[in-house]
């Protein structure tokens, strides 16, 4: 346990009071009833009793406001006609430039929220933000490029064309706790750039570092393009989907909450979805794998912010006739792991989510009761807000941990013997998203990346699945995404081609170069942005 005198004094923090929300440009001050935020990080009082540290407060927002919100975003955007959906492209560059800079300003602020919210240790927090100001500047540039692309007409059959990308609507963007800045920027920024408006809730956990941005929001982007509700999915999301305002709905999380969204629309032909949802993403370990590099990678791989994290190696299947020094080199290192408090730069920290040890040892002890064994030492020691890495094995398909997607600090471990068994178990997998595989031989590695690309969307070669660099694709087949997030697919996710077409005659051809040089029409345009 931490207490409040053995914490550094740049780590304390004094609680936030939140009671502001943003609907139309406007920070509007919040009467009705809040929402307490602790940490799952207990500290002493002043009478030395110890409980879950008090954060702060925030907006515990009702339905009518959400929907006041909804209409706000549907405003602006007005069918298109808005004046964000209609602005030229270096202007809304200019705005997401100045928002960038400004939000640069509660780094420190918003990776010590990090470290309390959600417990992630100090460096990961940092990199969090610096990760996210970069994604922010990365976008810009490739919206750049992805307008000068269109800075031109073409001329086909008779037929001129000025081919451009244009916005899809009101976006609905709901974010992940575990990445509440970072994943959920990679939705919120490519989809206000793009052109389209927005409605923003964030996560329950992590909600309070959305706090210090509030008054960059306000200040870099124009009435109604962000709106920023604090409460409950129910009393938010769920009214404002009922009402068919929602033209696209963007999701990280899991699928069942995507589904029950998605069910609410009215008009679930015309609802676009960009949505990352869960994995159990495998490590597949051939007989010839290097096992100092491989346990490396599988440590990083499933327990790097204690396995929760949708790209975390979920089930590590090894091939039998290494299974047994495998098992004892990786329960050993998974042993010499530290646990500590966020400040203290610990790989492992305590557990943001109140039920989740509890959750680790209901699928702990459904394991045993199957067979399996706890085999690392320290595996499954428990706190009142951790339980240490619990390393499984044998583990079969009739336990739940095979199954489900844990994200937490547990690891399946499954012998083969015959490399089609971990193919069939994906094959019949609801996830498609990675897999890491670990080996050196060609002949055996070439065929196999050949079947694993058409299992999941990214193979990873001796290393742990990841997201970045976040120019790659970001995707998943089956349960575990709809749509592609990278710096430039995202850009393409909240957008739609549109274009101007015109025969080829004298006519046309005049009015398109007095189109171009009067610069009345921001969508017909040449300008090559720098």
């Amino acid at each position: 346990m931490s207490s409040v005198f053995d914490i550094p004094s740049e780590f304390k923090i004094d609680p936030y009071k939140c009671d502001k929300y943003l609907i139309n440009g406007d920070l509007r001050k919040w009467e009705g009833k809040t929402s307490d935020v602790f940490s799952s990080i207990s500290t002493k009082n002043k009478e030395g009793k110890t409980n879950p540290t008090f954060l702060g407060s925030v907006p515990d927002i009702d339905s009518s406001v959400a929907l006041e919100a909804a209409e706000a975003a549907h405003k602006a955007y007005d069918r298109g006609k808005g004046v964000w959906p209609t602005m030229k492209v270096s202007q809304r560059i200019k705005c997401m430039e100045i928002f960038v800079e400004k939000m640069k300003i509660y780094r420190d602020e918003v990776a010590l929220l990090l470290m309390w919210e959600i417990c992630k240790n100090k460096s990961d927090s940092y990199k969090e933000f610096d990760r996210t100001v970069d994604y922010i500047n990365d976008t810009i540039e490739a919206y750049k490029k992805l307008d000068r692309k269109g800075a031109n007409f073409q001329h086909e059959s008779g037929v001129l064309a000025h081919i451009r990308r244009g916005p899809l609507g009101v976006v609905l963007c709901l974010g992940p706790y575990n990445y509440p800045l970072n994943e959920t920027f990679s939705l919120l920024i490519p989809a206000i750039i793009m052109g389209n408006t927005t409605v923003f809730k964030p996560a329950k956990q992590g909600i309070l570092l959305i706090t210090p941005l509030l008054d960059a929001f306000k200040e870099s982007f124009p009435p109604g393009v962000v709106n920023i509700l604090f409460g409950r999915g129910r009393d938010i999301a769920a009214p404002i989907m009922k009402t068919g305002i929602i033209d696209v709905l963007a999701l990280i999380g899991h699928s069942s909450s995507a589904v029950a969204l998605q069910d609410l629309h009215p008009n679930k032909n015309r609802l676009r979805l960009i949505l990352g949802l869960e994995a159990k993403n495998p490590g597949i370990i051939l007989s010839d794998a290097d096992l100092d590099h491989t346990i490396q990678e599988c440590i990083s791989g499933t327990l790097s912010y204690n396995g929760q994290r949708c790209t975390a190696l979920k089930i590590l299947y090894v091939h039998e006739s290494i299974v047994e020094e495998f098992n004892l080199r990786f329960s050993k290192a998974v042993d010499n792991l530290k646990f500590g408090m966020p400040w203290e730069n610990t790989f492992l920290t305590p557990l943001p989510e109140p039920g989740k040890p509890d959750y680790i040892q209901g699928l702990i002890e459904d394991a045993e009761n199957q067979g399996a064994q706890i085999i690392n030492r320290k595996g499954g020691e428990r706190l009142k807000n951790y339980s240490f890495p619990a390393v499984l094995y044998p583990v079969n398909d009739k336990m739940r941990l095979f199954h489900e997607e844990q994200f937490g600090p547990i690891i399946p471990i499954v012998s083969y013997s015959d490399i089609n068994e971990p193919l069939n178990d994906m094959s019949k997998s609801n996830y498609g998203q990675q897999v890491s595989l670990f080996g050196s031989n060609v002949d055996e590695i070439g065929p196999l990346i050949d079947s694993l690309a058409n299992l999941v969307c990214r193979v990873n070669l001796n290393s742990a699945c990841q997201r970045g660099p976040d120019v790659y694709p970001f995707t998943g087949r089956k349960n575990s995404a709809v749509g592609t997030l990278s710096v430039f697919d995202a850009l393409r996710s909240f957008s739609i081609r549109t274009f101007l077409a015109a025969k080829s005659n004298n006519i046309n051809k005049e009015i398109i170069e007095n189109l171009l040089d009067s610069k009345s029409s921001n969508f017909v345009t040449t300008e090559y942005l720098l």
